[in-house]
């Protein structure tokens, strides 16, 4: 990764048309027809990833460390909602991020995301060899 100081303040975007699929009450996590929270999670960590696309080094990659998730509103399937990422804080090989959910205007969720970072091909291979273990 490129020097700490580079890298501080970094930011990235993701977009996702909800799509029916996306919801609580598809995903059985409860029965209501609104985005679940898993999709939030999932769209904050694409910005994440967007906001460090040109500071990785060839074969390094992130990975999700710890996730702090607050609901503060809802939407359903049919809307567009985005979410933006900053990186706050580099301590070693993990960053931390603050993150938001929008719907328009509409603030929907925001979260702290750690990742941290891995040089691919040896994550997969302790991956491949805790697997074996188990």
């Amino acid at each position: 990764m490129k020097p700490a100081d580079e890298v501080l303040g970094a930011v990235g975007f993701s977009v996702l048309s909800v799509r029916p699929g996306d919801t609580c009450v598809t995903m059985g996590v409860s029965d209501l027809p609104v985005v679940a929270p898993s999709i939030y999670l999932s769209l904050m960590e694409s910005a994440c990833v967007a906001a460090l696309m040109e500071y990785l080094e060839s074969g390094e990659t992130t990975f999700l460390t710890h996730s702090s998730l607050e609901i503060v509103g809802s939407a359903e399937a049919g809307v567009e909602i985005r979410a933006n990422a900053r990186v706050i804080n580099i301590e070693g090989r993990e960053l931390t991020f603050e993150c938001d959910v929008y719907d328009g205007e509409r603030h929907l969720a925001q979260a702290e995301i750690k990742r941290a970072t891995v040089e691919r091909l040896s994550f997969l291979a302790r991956t491949a060899a805790q697997s074996l273990i188990n």
